[in-house]
């Protein structure tokens, strides 16, 4: 991988981790940062010796925001011949588990990227919020649609209509995030986890990933239509022989991903 700007990238025991690195503007986020996460992150998804990623920020905040500067000035033709949001849109179509760690600060374009991630282990001092109405816009990465998925269309709009900033206790009672963890902890917690998640077999999480996106989105008996071929998918593969035989000889399997 060649270095990049504004993100840097480790792979730890399966782990790829990937911190926002403009701790000097709290990490905003530009067209340049979101066009390397996608490209890190696309390249952690083709990689077979990364099961799993996490996605945080240096410094004090995860992300505070849109880079207002390099917006400020376009006009709705510019936006749409830059497609400003096409990489947002190939950030959600990652097929491994993402897991965001958020600290500080994870507002506007940086709570959309949080809500991007499939899972969110936050400390208990960050904050979290919608604040683009103040500025007389609307967010446009998927935040009024990701956060009414998840809080219900009342509390959505609770949030979107004032822009003010949602606690970490608030976040995790309205289940916008999974845990919250204390600060100096939160990093070493969060990769514990994915690395369980890292030495899972790679096809069944991947397709439950998929199955469970597609729950969000399908009817009930779409849903169970599409998770029944996974399962049936996984059939096909040396994981499942391995994990049943394995299980039957009482023995730990070794998963390959195929």
């Amino acid at each position: 991988m060649h270095n990049f700007q504004f993100v840097e990238a480790t792979v730890v025991d399966g782990v790829g981790l990937i911190e926002l690195n403009r701790p000097e503007v709290l990490n905003a986020i530009n067209r340049q940062v979101v066009s390397e996460l996608v490209e890190l992150m696309t390249a952690f998804d083709r990689d077979p010796e990364v099961g799993a990623m996490v996605v945080t920020g240096k410094g004090r905040a995860f992300a505070a925001g849109a880079d207002i500067h390099e917006m400020a000035g376009d006009s709705p033709i510019d936006l749409e011949l830059l497609d400003q949001f096409a990489d947002w849109d190939r950030l959600l179509s990652i097929k491994k588990p993402v897991i965001g760690a958020v600290n500080g600060f994870a507002l506007g374009g940086g709570f959309e990227l949080a809500l991007a991630c499939d899972l969110l282990f936050t400390t208990e001092t960050a904050q979290f919020g919608f604040p683009e109405v103040n500025l007389g816009v609307m967010p446009g990465a998927g935040g009024t649609q990701q956060l009414t998925k998840i809080m219900g269309k009342r509390k959505a709009l609770e949030w979107l209509l004032t822009g003010e900033k949602m606690s970490a206790q608030e976040a995790l009672h309205f289940g916008v995030v999974n845990r919250l963890i204390a600060p100096e902890l939160l990093l070493e917690e969060t990769m514990k986890y994915a690395k369980k998640v890292a030495k899972q077999p790679p096809l069944a999480v991947r397709l439950i990933k998929e199955a469970v996106d597609k729950a969000v989105d399908y009817p009930l008996d779409e849903g169970m239509k599409f998770e029944r071929k996974n399962f049936y998918l996984l059939f096909s593969s040396e994981d499942q022989k391995e994990g049943m035989s394995a299980f039957m000889e009482k023995r730990s399997p070794q998963f390959k991903g195929k």
